[in-house]
């Protein structure tokens, strides 16, 4: 899994490369000059202190100013950033600090819309594993500062049996004895299931969580019935923000939407630059 750090210099290298041929001809290196990054919509922000450590990897006294912090609503015009350093670093670490941030936070935008849809439920949204190849630790930060919640982070650190593993296991309730003999007591084991007959068996074979898998509403209505609070019941497959309402009504305790992270468009910052 990649670092932060790690990210930001893989970054940094793609954009500048063996030098900026335009700034390093262009502007003496002594060269002091400010910044202001400013929001050009509403957006809820995420990934300020990545921005930050992107400006201080080129110049480590840079002063980085954040004027809200991640997870705040700011209406657009407003500066979010103000920065003060060399000329050169502002213009070099300009385009990689927005990526980061304008990706981060339309992560965080767009989950607070969900969010906001399904409020006045105790249903809690979780995001999945479809997030950019090495960006999953920012991505799901980017879902927590939007107000939703994290499902696991990878294979290593949940159960998670699904339709695939119950056909090379011959069964769900195999599949669940099998991971019980193997992990730790303290792991849960959540268990995909598709039809009323699958969540029988995922119910007698002592699954903590059940996965309904694009099953509709009335559907998921009957087996939150079946379930009965027995184990945690999780609503997956088709969530689309005009069917979230509806459904975090079921009765369902968690709902996972892979569009939190796949789907997020970046929002639109920019950045000022001018010498002093």
């Amino acid at each position: 899994m990649h670092t932060t750090d790690e990210l930001i210099q893989l970054a940094l290298k793609e954009d500048i490369g063996p030098g900026d041929i335009t700034t390093d001809n262009l502007v003496a290196p002594d060269t002091r000059g400010r910044g202001a990054i400013v929001a050009k919509q509403d957006l809820v922000v995420a990934g300020l202190q990545v921005a930050e450590k992107v400006f201080k990897t080129l110049e480590p006294q840079i002063d980085f100013k954040a004027l809200y912090s991640d997870g705040d609503r700011i209406p657009a015009g407003s500066t979010v950033v103000r920065i003060d350093g060399t000329l050169g670093t502002l213009l070099k670490g300009e385009r990689t600090a927005l990526n980061f941030l304008q990706r981060l936070s339309g992560i965080a935008t767009q989950t607070r819309t969900f969010v906001g849809e399904a409020g006045g439920t105790a249903v809690k949204l979780v995001d999945t594993r479809k997030t950019t190849p090495g960006w999953r630790v920012l991505e799901k930060y980017a879902v927590r500062m939007g107000g939703a919640h994290n499902h696991r982070m990878g294979l290593y650190d949940g159960v998670l049996i699904k339709d695939n593993h119950i056909a090379v296991s011959g069964g769900i309730a195999n599949a669940v004895k099998k991971v019980r003999q193997q992990v730790s007591h303290l792991v849960k084991v959540e268990v995909e299931t598709a039809t009323f007959e699958e969540v029988k068996e995922a119910l007698a074979a002592g699954a903590d969580v059940i996965m309904l898998d694009n099953m509709d509403l009335d559907q998921i209505r009957q087996a939150v019935r079946l379930i009965d609070k027995k184990a945690l019941v999780e609503a997956s497959g088709n969530v689309t923000r005009g069917r979230l309402k509806e459904l975090a009504r079921t009765g369902v305790d968690l709902i996972s939407i892979g569009a939190l992270t796949h789907s997020a468009v970046a929002v639109d910052l920019s950045m000022r630059i001018e010498a002093n």
